[in-house]
């Protein structure tokens, strides 16, 4: 395939592991010709969670990123841990991973695309607890620092909800725009947007327990009623 996009090389840090998103933005990625190395690390599997509503796809539905390399003969490293990401990238995107050491964010532009506002929402669930908390929900593709999500901000693009609205099909559409912010970052890079800089900035959130997912569940419509525009 031609390399439209052949003037930079992007590193991809994912898991040695299937994952949708992964898999979704390397493919978008191999779509618009950019020059692709994976960086893979390894996977630790969680305990499953008992959610009462899963706002996110199955990522194990995805395939693992070495079966895509293989087929599109895209370079795959498989790291033993977070610095055997060398640095011959111009710039590395986030599809999955933990926490990076310190030692790799400062030597390289690492760059995320966190499914909340910042710094309305920050840390997990962002997604439910701009929900329950009745805040605005968006994307920010920003670069990463020591600080969880706290990088610099490169563009934010806000969700929107319409009357018809469920909280699933809302739930999809803030999916979608994160996967398009990771794979055109390029564009957002040259196009920035944030209309938050002067919001005010919350506590990081953890996982939302069950019984309070019930309550956000059931106040969808009255989300709804505040931002349907």
């Amino acid at each position: 395939m031609e390399k439209l996009n052949d003037n930079k090389k992007i590193g991809i840090i994912t898991y040695q592991h299937r994952h949708l998103k992964t898999e979704q933005v390397i493919m978008n990625l191999i779509i618009q010709g950019y020059h692709l190395k994976v960086f893979a690390l390894p996977f630790v599997e969680r305990k499953k969670r008992n959610v009462f509503f899963a706002h996110r796809p199955n990522q194990n539905e995805g395939i693992d990123a070495q079966l895509i390399c293989h087929k599109y003969n895209i370079e795959y490293k498989k790291c033993e841990c977070d610095l055997d990401i060398d640095g011959e990238c111009d710039e590395y995107l986030i599809t999955g991973a933990g926490i990076l050491s310190k030692e790799v964010i400062d030597n390289k532009k690492i760059i995320n695309c966190h499914p909340g506002i910042i710094p309305i929402s920050r840390g997990l669930d962002a997604f439910k607890w701009s929900i329950y908390y009745m805040r605005p929900i968006g994307n920010t593709l920003h670069y990463i620092d020591k600080d969880v999500d706290k990088g610099e901000i490169i563009s934010i693009t806000a969700t929107p909800v319409f009357a018809t609205d469920t909280l699933e099909t809302f739930a999809r559409r803030h999916y979608e725009i994160e996967l398009r912010m990771l794979s055109e970052y390029q564009y957002f890079i040259d196009n920035p947007y944030n209309e938050y800089k002067d919001a005010k900035n919350y506590e990081t959130t953890m996982r939302m327990p069950y019984n309070i997912e019930i309550e956000m569940f059931h106040m969808f419509e009255k989300y709804k009623e505040l931002y349907v525009r």
